[in-house]
């Protein structure tokens, strides 16, 4: 298994959620009610399969290897970039759903701030998933040693293993086809 490829692999899921996100919000921007359980999915997607599922490995496994091998490069491009970014979106995320418990509350304004962590996400974790790709990918595969890169295939593969064993990936894959048709 090559973690890596993996990884690029999962980002045209995510991507895939990021344009239903936006699609969704774009409604509520037209004036149609708020559907919450699919925005519940969407934030489940976000949280469970992007962040838990897709980050657990980037920060366990590949970014740990590029903070305890990388030097000054390394732990600057880790923690002060792609960490410092991810806890930007689980903001977004977090605020989201406290926006959708207000609006549910009778908070009418609050539409806003639906729409504005939404989109804010999409945009955020779009341009991230850029950088991922085209940079930090690809600087790991030049710099980190082959044994290295084989131990966080090794680590990644056991990772993959026990979220099959869970339903993970089938589970958020059919949620993720399911809003699709509904918002694409």
């Amino acid at each position: 298994m090559n973690s890596i490829e993996l990884m690029v692999e999962e980002h045209k899921y995510i991507m895939r959620m990021l344009k239903v996100v936006r699609n969704a919000s774009n409604e509520i921007l037209n004036g149609e009610d708020i559907c919450y359980d699919d925005f519940e999915k969407m934030i489940d997607f976000i949280r469970k399969f992007a962040d838990t599922h897709h980050h657990g490995k980037e920060e366990q496994f590949l970014f740990k290897e590029m903070v305890d091998n990388l030097g000054t490069m390394g732990t600057n491009l880790v923690k002060h970039g792609m960490l410092v970014e991810h806890d930007w979106g689980r903001l977004f995320i977090s605020e989201l759903s406290a926006a959708l418990e207000r609006v549910k509350s009778g908070d009418k304004e609050s539409r806003l701030d639906v729409i504005a962590n939404a989109v804010g996400y999409a945009n955020h974790l779009t341009r991230h998933i850029s950088k991922e790709d085209e940079v930090v990918y690809t600087f790991a595969e030049k710099q980190l040693d082959t044994d290295i890169l084989e131990r966080i295939n090794k680590q990644t593969q056991v990772f993959e293993e026990e979220a099959t064993k869970q339903g993970i990936q089938d589970y958020y894959i059919r949620l993720l086809e399911e809003l699709e048709r509904k918002y694409l």
